[in-house]
């Protein structure tokens, strides 16, 4: 992927015309453990009116390429989800995704942000050093039916949190699962 192919890249709101894309990606990337499309439609019906998530979308050429969740409970925001298509892994993407999340909490005036990713996934887990996440725990046997335990990481004051989301190599979540 080009750097010119990176910027025609375009993030949005996910909306519920893109749960069928969003499921087909969500389906190649964790076939163990995917997404209902039933869990995808609860999330965005908590994305409108007094809204506790924020949800996007990574769009080029009419094709979804990527997506990213969050939820909020009193001023506590939860990466629900961060995937990137496989195309699009070592382009910034899942930085860019991970920014808007962190934007997005912000906005929900969040004191903390929380997440869980594979103890496997290191391409992730660096990513969220670089964002400030710093690790809290583990949680055995998170991720089902593979029984692999989860790191958990927290990021104190997203507001204060300052990352370039193009910065170097390699700073893409591809297809880190966030969510059980």
């Amino acid at each position: 992927m080009t750097d010119t192919a990176h910027e025609d890249v375009a993030l949005r709101e996910m909306r519920w015309w893109d749960i069928d894309p969003v499921l087909e990606l969500e389906e190649e990337l964790f076939p163990e453990d995917a997404w209902s499309q039933g869990m995808f439609w609860s999330e965005l019906a908590h994305a409108r009116g007094g809204a506790t998530r924020h949800y996007t979308v990574a769009e080029t050429d009419g094709r979804i390429v990527g997506y990213a969740g969050l939820a909020v409970f009193d001023r506590t925001g939860d990466v629900q989800t961060i995937a990137t298509a496989r195309d699009h892994w070592g382009t910034g993407l899942g930085a860019r995704l991970l920014a808007d999340l962190l934007t997005a909490a912000t906005a929900f005036e969040c004191r903390e942000v929380l997440l869980e990713v594979r103890v496997d996934n290191t391409r992730a887990q660096r990513l969220y050093e670089r964002f400030g996440f710093e690790p809290i725990g583990i949680r055995k046997g998170y991720y089902q039916p593979g029984n692999v335990d989860a790191l958990v990481m927290r990021l104190i004051g997203p507001a204060t949190t300052v990352v370039n989301p193009s910065s170097g190599p390699g700073t893409s979540v591809q297809g880190t699962k966030t969510h059980g």
